[in-house]
C-alpha cells in the first residue's frame, strides 16, 4: 500500500479514483472535481482546509467509476491540452519580456 501527503494525493488522484485516510474519510475525484464520499459531507465538493495536510492517503479504484474509463481519458486529454496551452503562453510572454528588456 502506497501513503500519499495531501499533497502528492492531488497530484496522483485520477478521475474514478477514490482516497482514503486511515480513519475512513473518503473522497473522490469526478470530472467536478474532489467530493467527499460517506459520512455527513457526502457529495460535497472538497474544501482545502488546514487539517487536510497532516492527514495520509492512500489511493484505490472505485469499483461503480471503472465504467467511465473513457471519460477519464477524455478528460486527461483536455486537463493536459490546457497545461499545455497555459505553459506555451507563460513562456512566450517571457521570452518576449526578455527580448525587450535586452533591447
Amino acid at each position: 500500500m502506497k501513503w500519499f501527503t495531501f499533497g502528492q494525493m492531488l497530484m496522483q488522484i485520477r478521475i474514478g479514483q477514490k482516497a482514503a485516510t486511515p480513519d475512513g474519510r473518503t473522497v473522490i475525484r469526478t470530472s467536478g472535481g474532489l467530493v467527499w464520499q460517506g459520512g455527513r459531507l457526502s457529495g460535497t465538493v472538497v474544501e482545502v482546509r488546514d487539517y487536510l495536510f497532516s492527514d495520509i492517503w492512500t489511493i484505490s479504484e472505485d469499483e461503480a467509476s471503472l465504467q467511465t474509463g473513457g471519460d477519464r481519458e477524455a478528460h486527461e486529454r483536455r486537463e493536459h491540452e490546457m497545461l499545455v496551452n497555459q505553459y506555451e503562453e507563460a513562456r512566450q510572454t517571457f521570452l518576449e519580456e526578455r527580448k525587450g528588456l535586452a533591447d
